[in-house]
């Protein structure tokens, strides 16, 4: 059984990281369920495990943190659907490249439902959207970490934050390639109506054996 949690209001990374860890164990240890949680953070940057300093190339008053999660450096705030993933391998499959393949599988079958066209790259983590001036514009980043085969981290979904915000940084360490949303894409969408086809496509990316509940 798969919890879906939404958080309304912006939640601070400590308090999120701190109740993914918590989460994470328990799901471990068999004594809650797996879960997906919803949120979007105010406004921030996080450097993954590969992340490094001078990929900030601006002078920034906002705050920097470093995380578990795998990758480089990303922005998050307001008009970001971040969606921080809790499950157990254990029960599924202990294939971290097939991991990632279904939580690509699950935002690009999300993005379809909104006329977006979403794309994988061999050489690229996230997803892509390919412009018609051969410019490649990120529209979702990943980033994970595995404990005891449970993830924690996952995904965020460009749906509406203030893009001028990646000016400051090279996104995930990528400097020949843009950042983009569904708003710029003219594809604009609520966060309840993106948070409900994200429960729609889950089963069809991550299997059968997972129930989603918590969302009408």
């Amino acid at each position: 059984m798969v919890d879906w949690i939404i958080s309304e209001e912006p939640v601070e990374l400590p308090h999120a990281i701190a109740e993914m860890e918590r989460r994470s164990t328990a799901i471990a240890n068999g004594v809650e369920n797996e879960a997906v949680w919803l949120l979007e953070h105010p406004h921030l940057f996080t450097l993954g495990t590969s992340g490094i300093e001078d990929h900030i190339v601006q002078p920034t008053t906002l705050p920097v943190h470093r995380v578990g999660r795998g990758g480089q450096v990303t922005y998050h705030g307001p008009g970001q659907r971040i969606a921080y993933l809790m499950l157990n391998l254990n029960d599924r499959r202990r294939d971290v490249r097939n991991f990632v393949r279904s939580i690509e599988k699950w935002i690009i079958l999300t993005l379809s439902e909104f006329g977006i066209e979403g794309e994988t790259r061999d050489n690229r983590v996230g997803i892509w959207v390919q412009r018609p001036d051969d410019r490649e514009d990120k529209i979702a980043a990943i980033g994970i970490r595995l404990r005891r085969w449970v993830s924690l981290h996952g995904v965020s979904i460009n749906v509406d934050p203030d893009l001028r915000h990646y000016a400051s940084i090279v996104p995930c360490g990528i400097r020949e390639h843009g950042v983009t949303s569904m708003t710029k894409l003219g594809k604009p969408a609520t966060m309840g109506e993106l948070d409900r086809m994200l429960k729609k496509k889950f089963n069809l990316a991550f299997g059968p054996d997972s129930v989603a509940k918590g969302i009408d």
